[in-house]
């Protein structure tokens, strides 16, 4: 009653007890299709049926993850929900995009078969800037939801590569080289692992998370995160 909760595409009041998207938003929200995508990376293709490998999960530099999946697509008013949850502590949207990151893993993903969670790691200066990781907050909760334990402080960024926004793909894909290694092996030796992040366009980022897990002894990475670019 103090402080009422407003939708945050348009808003009115939110319909939706402990959400903050409308139930006609919601509507409108670019849901990433679970079928006709890359058996990989996830990237889809409208009006395909079934599972594919695109051209460039089939090279020989394919992504060092096994799988990986999103749930929105980086576009109009949910990019602009994405970036204020990631850089403007709109914190509040966790619940609306975890709903959207379950349906996702369920769909995607044989969620039995996960040993771990684990949030992509923020730079020490982003989480001075920003106060928070945006991500642990999402893999925290997704980890509650399937009943499976988050494991935080495995994966950790070491070097100073520069921002990916902004940078072309073959840049990011370069910058991103030996951005993460792996620490307490133990944790994820022989497990299936999800990596959770806000935002996926190349998969170079990601990649190298499942290149330090697997260098760790992890089984298999699957990524999973809150949207997809347009630009992969």
């Amino acid at each position: 009653m103090i402080w009422p909760r407003a939708c945050e595409v348009c808003g009115r009041p939110a319909d939706r007890p402990g959400r903050h998207v409308c139930s006609d938003c919601l509507n409108r929200i670019p849901f990433v299709a679970q079928d006709g995508c890359c058996s990989v990376c996830g990237r889809s293709v409208e009006g395909l049926a079934g599972e594919y490998l695109c051209e460039d999960c089939s090279k020989r530099d394919r992504p060092r993850f096994d799988r990986a999946g999103s749930a929105i697509r980086y576009e109009a008013e949910a990019r602009e929900m994405v970036n204020r949850y990631k850089s403007h502590q709109a914190l509040w949207l966790r619940d609306d995009f975890a709903d959207w990151l379950e349906a996702a893993a369920r769909a995607r993903f044989d969620v039995a078969a996960i040993d771990a969670v684990m949030p992509m790691p923020v730079t020490l200066w982003h989480r001075i800037d920003r106060g928070y990781n945006q991500s642990a907050y999402l893999a925290r909760e997704l980890a509650r939801r399937i009943d499976r334990r988050c494991e935080e402080g495995v994966l950790r960024r070491c070097g100073n590569p520069r921002r990916q926004a902004g940078l072309a793909e073959e840049e990011r894909m370069e910058n991103a080289k030996g951005t993460f290694a792996a620490r307490r092996a133990e944790r994820v030796r022989g497990r299936t692992v999800l990596v959770v992040d806000d935002i996926m366009t190349t998969g170079a980022t990601l990649s190298d998370c499942a290149r330090a897990l697997k260098e760790a002894g992890a089984w298999r990475v699957w990524c999973l995160t809150v949207a997809r670019s347009i630009r992969a």
